[in-house]
């Protein structure tokens, strides 16, 4: 299925870029007049994905984290949030809640968020090349038609 609308952005790997990534996508979901709710779990899921890019992905040093959402006429969104970094070794260990590299100081809970907020969590993964995460979620909103 082809999407009625995409939106592109890149930004640095730098924790104070995160609100940013989380208010650019909420913002552009916004056409689909989405609930409170329905927002609030989209920008919650921006975040955890974008934070792992960030603490993880580019554990020694700065890199570009790329973001794409879609919007499709069923009123389904899809966000990608790709970057180039150091890559998950265990994709079903890492998505387990409570797991982390980090110790202490990370819960561990980014992926168990980001599936209870979404309807779909895929998780794409090369060691050294990158992690690609795609949220899917059906927007209950007022769907608002589009200005073909």
């Amino acid at each position: 299925m082809k999407p009625i609308n995409t939106m592109k952005t890149e930004i640095e790997s730098r924790s104070v870029n995160e609100s940013f990534a989380r208010v650019c996508v909420a913002a552009f979901v916004s056409q689909l007049d989405p609930t409170v709710e329905e927002l609030s779990d989209i920008k919650t899921a921006v975040s955890e994905a974008v934070t792992n890019s960030i603490v993880h992905g580019y554990k020694e040093g700065k890199g570009k984290i790329y973001i794409t959402a879609s919007v499709f006429e069923n009123a389904i969104v899809k966000i990608k949030i790709r970057d180039k970094g150091c890559g998950i070794e265990n994709i079903k260990e890492a998505m387990q809640p409570l797991f982390t590299t980090m110790g202490g100081e990370r819960a561990g809970l980014g992926f168990a968020v980001m599936e209870s907020f979404m309807d779909k969590v895929k998780v794409i993964s090369h060691v050294g090349k990158g992690t690609t995460v795609t949220l899917e979620k059906k927007i209950n909103g007022r769907f608002l038609a589009d200005d073909k």
